[in-house]
C-alpha cells in the first residue's frame, strides 16, 4: 500500500513515516519544509526497504497541491491511504495575532486539508479500500479562548471526518479522526507541554503509541482514536458541563499557560 503524508518533516509526521514503513507500506511524503522532508525520505529509505517518493509542497497553494498530484500521476503511484497531519497554530490571543496569521491557520487546517483530501478521493481505486485519517485534536472538544481559532479548525475536522466516513462508507472508504493531547514533536511543543505543567504532562501522549494504534484502528475501521485514559475521561465529562464554564475554565489555565510559554520561548 501506498501512504500520502502530509507534514512529513514535522515530528508526528515523521513518526507515522516510520510507522508505515515499519509495516512495509510505500511512501510518499510532503511537507513545506523542502530539506526536512528530503531528510526523512532519506532515514526511511536507510531504515526499511520500501519505495520513498518526497515533493515540497505548499498545500495552501492549489497550484502547488495540481503539481504534487501530476507527479503522484506519473510515478505511477497507487495510493491506499491518506494521513493528513499538516497543520499549524499560533499562540497568542485572538487581537494578539495579526488577520493573516489567525486565516493562515484557517487555510492550512481547514482549506489545504479539504482541498488535498478531495484531490486523493478522486483519484483512488474504486476497487480497493481506501483509508483516510484525519488529525485533529482533544482541543476539538472545548470552546477554547486564546486558542479559539486553531480549536475550531480541529472541531471543522472532527465533524467533518464523521460525516465524509458516513457519506463514502459504502464506496469502501474508511475515516479516522486521531484526536490528541499534547504530543512532543518539537522543542516548542515541548515548552508548550513545560507551560502547561502537571496537567500538560498528564494529557501528553507517547508519538510512537500514537502512531502505531493510529494506523491499527484506521485499518479496523474505527472513526475516532483519543489516546489516553485521562484525555478520553474530559471528553465524556465534557458535555456535562455548562460550555460557558468551560470556556472560563480554559481561559484560566491557557493564561497562565501562555504566559509561562512566552516566558519560556524568550528565555530558549
Amino acid at each position: 500500500m501506498f501512504v500520502l503524508i502530509t507534514g512529513a518533516a514535522g515530528g508526528l509526521g515523521r513518526a507515522f513515516a516510520m510507522e508505515c514503513a515499519k509495516r512495509g507500506y510505500d511512501l510518499f511524503l510532503t511537507d513545506l519544509n523542502d530539506s526536512g522532508v528530503k531528510l526523512i525520505e532519506n532515514g526511511v529509505r536507510s531504515c526499511y526497504p520500501v519505495r520513498v517518493l518526497s515533493k515540497a509542497c505548499d498545500l495552501t497553494d492549489a497550484r502547488a497541491v495540481d503539481e504534487l498530484f501530476a507527479l503522484v500521476g506519473k510515478s505511477g503511484v497507487q495510493l491506499g491511504m491518506l494521513l493528513n497531519v499538516a497543520g499549524i497554530d499560533f499562540e497568542g490571543g485572538f487581537l494578539d495575532r495579526s488577520a493573516d496569521s489567525i486565516l493562515k491557520i484557517v487555510q492550512t487546517n481547514v482549506e489545504a486539508t479539504l482541498r488535498i483530501t478531495h484531490k486523493v478521493l478522486g483519484i483512488r481505486s474504486a476497487n480497493k479500500p481506501f483509508y483516510i485519517v484525519f488529525v485533529s485534536s482533544l482541543a476539538s472538544f472545548y470552546p477554547m479562548p486564546l486558542k479559539a481559532t486553531y480549536a475550531a479548525s480541529k472541531s471543522f475536522l472532527r465533524e467533518f471526518s464523521y460525516a465524509l466516513g458516513t457519506e463514502l462508507g459504502p464506496l469502501g472508504v474508511k475515516v479516522l479522526t486521531l484526536c490528541p493531547g499534547g504530543l512532543p514533536t518539537t522543542s516548542i511543543a515541548l515548552r508548550g507541554i513545560a507551560a502547561q505543567g502537571f496537567w500538560g504532562n498528564m494529557t501528553t501522549n507517547r508519538l510512537e503509541q500514537v502512531t502505531r494504534k493510529t494506523i491499527s484502528y484506521a485499518l479496523r475501521g474505527h472513526s475516532l482514536y483519543i489516546p489516553g485514559l485521562l484525555n478520553r475521561s474530559f471528553t465524556l465529562l465534557g458535555p456535562l458541563i455548562p460550555r460557558k464554564t468551560i470556556a472560563k475554565l480554559l481561559y484560566s489555565r491557557w493564561s497562565r499557560a501562555q504566559s509561562k510559554w512566552f516566558h519560556l520561548e524568550k528565555a530558549g
